[in-house]
Formats: structure tokens, C-alpha cells, sequence
């Protein structure tokens, strides 16, 4: 669960990259064709620059909290979960063998 929430937060973190890259790049061809001065799209690469800083942290906070919210499932719930997914108790296992052992008895 941990693995699978570090994945999403990773997966995150490179879309806020590559947007970032992205948006770096758009404003650099801006800058290129006129259409922002040079200072305007230092400016704006720093505004960018500081908005993807600020989110990831955000998000880094938001991750490590609830990760550090996770609790060890009860015995209880582990078996509802079980029950849920329709897994075979131990009872039904015993019964199956119990089954079989006397089928091998009727076979031989």
C-alpha cells in the first residue's frame, strides 16, 4: 500500500516535471517570436518555477501525512476483506480435505 502510494506520488512529480519543462519551453519560444520581452519571460519562468516548487511540497505533505495515517489492518477487518473476496477460510479448507480423504477411502 505504501509501494502503491510512493508510485502515485512519483507519477505526480513527473507530470508537475514535465509540465514544468513544457510551459519552460513555450515561454522560451515566446520570448523568441517577441511576444514576451526578455525580462517578462525571466519573470514568468521564476513565477512557473515557484508555483511547481510550492505544489510539490503541498503534495509531499499531503502524501507523508496520510502515509504516516496508515494503520496496521485488525484481525477483523482482514477477514472481512478475505470474506469480501470470497477467499476460502481454514474451515473450508479443513472441510475440503476432509472430503477428500474420504473419497481416497472409497477409491481404495
Amino acid at each position: 500500500m505504501v509501494s502503491d502510494a510512493k508510485n502515485i506520488f512519483l507519477a505526480g512529480v513527473g507530470a508537475a516535471a514535465l509540465t514544468y519543462e513544457k510551459a519552460t519551453d513555450v515561454i522560451s519560444q515566446l520570448v523568441e517570436r517577441g511576444k514576451l520581452t526578455l525580462e517578462e519571460g525571466k519573470e514568468l519562468s521564476e513565477e512557473l518555477k515557484r508555483d511547481v516548487k510550492s505544489t510539490a511540497n503541498g503534495a509531499k505533505e499531503s502524501m507523508l501525512e496520510k502515509v504516516n495515517n496508515i494503520k496496521p489492518l485488525t484481525k477483523e477487518e482482514l477477514g472481512d476483506i478475505l470474506e469480501e473476496k470470497n477467499y476460502a477460510t481454514k474451515a473450508d479448507v479443513l472441510e475440503l480435505k476432509r472430503i477428500i480423504e474420504k473419497l481416497e477411502k472409497k477409491i481404495n
